[in-house]
């Protein structure tokens, strides 16, 4: 007697390497995250050297410089719980859980719009510098400064993460769609000898009659 919806027992490649672009991905999004926090320091350091030429009060530099590491903590911050989820979704894979796949797939859904936003705002900031008016001349002058504070390599990191981005959930989407995975996540459980040939069990006797 043949079980098909019993195999296949050992992981497909596709689910193997899914799961791998997965993790690399993971470790990706952990090493911008720490790569961001170790060079806010030299960041703002830089920032206020710069912009202590301008004609900038102290509280409108202090204000820039709460902004720059505010938003560099909660981009470490979503960068390090988007590694953990990315890295649990691995696991799932590998462990053949379906919902793992089904949450996987929401996920390259959303990364890939993201990535695309990132690189449409990357873009748009070199393209098109931000304006702004008169009034505001300095505010725009501590924004350029802002950008200029940040490392050569952070602006060509932040691209080349935002193209793997798109790429790696495109791969990672087509992989667990293929034949192979859907074989490995609709699997069953083997059934045991015991199971397929186990007697039925014998009724109860009924109980004697008290004398």
């Amino acid at each position: 007697m043949s079980y098909p919806d019993q195999a296949p027992t050992r992981r497909p490649a596709v689910v193997v390497l899914a799961a791998a672009v997965l993790a690399v991905m993971a470790v990706a999004a952990v090493g911008y995250a720490v790569a961001g926090l170790l060079a806010l320091g030299g960041a703002v350091a830089e920032f206020r050297s710069a912009a202590a030429g301008t004609s900038a009060r102290p509280d409108e530099i202090d204000g820039m410089v709460t902004l720059l590491r505010v938003s560099t903590v909660l981009t470490a911050v979503v960068s390090l719980l988007g590694g953990l989820l990315l890295a649990g979704l691995a696991l799932g894979l590998l462990a053949g859980r379906s919902g793992a796949r089904v949450g996987t797939w929401v996920v390259s859904g959303l990364g890939l719009l993201f990535g695309c936003c990132g690189l449409a705002v990357l873009v748009g900031q070199r393209a098109a510098p931000l304006r702004l008016g008169a009034d505001e001349r300095t505010t725009a002058e501590l924004l350029a400064l802002l950008g200029d504070a940040q490392p050569g390599w952070w602006l060509p990191v932040n691209a080349g993460l935002s193209v793997g981005q798109v790429l790696g959930y495109l791969v990672v989407a087509a992989l667990l769609a293929l034949p192979a995975a859907n074989a490995w996540f609709r699997r069953r459980p083997p059934v045991g000898p015991t199971d397929r040939h186990q007697p039925p069990a014998a009724p109860l006797a009924p109980p004697y009659p008290p004398r």
